[in-house]
């Protein structure tokens, strides 16, 4: 994700700011702090809809409902900057003005896919523990990420209408990953006190997705 929010999105807003007669680093920059702070504000706002879970033990089944559901909003609204960011890698890619490869549209997109998985997981889990069934609690946690592709399908109808700040919002999805990799994944990984490990698995997935955009961009 590293990777493909470079070459995926800030080359590509560079490049394009360039090409509209724009300062190049004005939209990378800008739109690559808006993303971070987005996102900031995203999740002090899940954190505070998950304060409901605290010693969730000691609930009932009809506030463990209610707690997971608290839960099931928080991820909710995580995930739609991140159907976003997907969304405006494919509008650039549809554009054909912004120098987006299908490959690297894909790359992001399934770097994405790939962590949802744990997000899913974070759903149904509890869902199944409140006692719902294996089958709702697994399509609550797939509910949960819905809001992604459409996110991505009404950012991608709006190609026409979002080309003229289109280096903005590359950019704005580039801080909008960075973010979730800073602030969750490496986190993630490192909670068991494994950094060469996990320094060495950033810096071989770093290289995979680089030549991946540049061998078959």
């Amino acid at each position: 994700m590293i990777a493909a929010s470079v070459w995926s999105l800030l080359i590509p807003s560079i490049e394009m700011a360039e090409s509209q007669g724009k300062i190049a680093w004005i939209p990378a920059s800008a739109g690559f702090m808006i993303g971070v702070g987005i996102l900031i504000l995203v999740n002090k706002l899940a954190e505070k809809i998950e304060i409901n879970n605290n010693n969730n033990d000691k609930l009932t089944i009809k506030e463990k409902v209610k707690s997971t559901t608290m839960l099931m909003l928080a991820v909710t609204l995580h995930n739609i900057p991140e159907g976003m960011a997907v969304g405006v890698a494919f509008a650039g890619l549809f554009s054909q003005s912004a120098g987006i490869t299908f490959t690297e549209a894909f790359a992001l997109a399934l770097g994405i896919a790939i962590q949802n998985i744990p997000e899913g997981a974070i759903i149904s889990m509890p869902l199944h523990s409140s006692g719902k069934s294996k089958l709702k609690a697994f399509s609550g946690g797939t509910l949960s990420g819905i809001v992604e592709p459409i996110g991505a399908l009404i950012t991608i109808m709006l190609t026409k209408i979002v080309v003229p700040i289109l280096p903005y919002l590359l950019a704005f999805a580039a801080g909008a990953m960075i973010y979730v990799v800073a602030s969750e994944l490496i986190p993630e990984a490192q909670s068991d006190k494994k950094s060469n490990l996990v320094t060495i698995g950033v810096a071989i997935g770093f290289v995979i997705m680089m030549l991946l955009d540049v061998a078959l961009g």
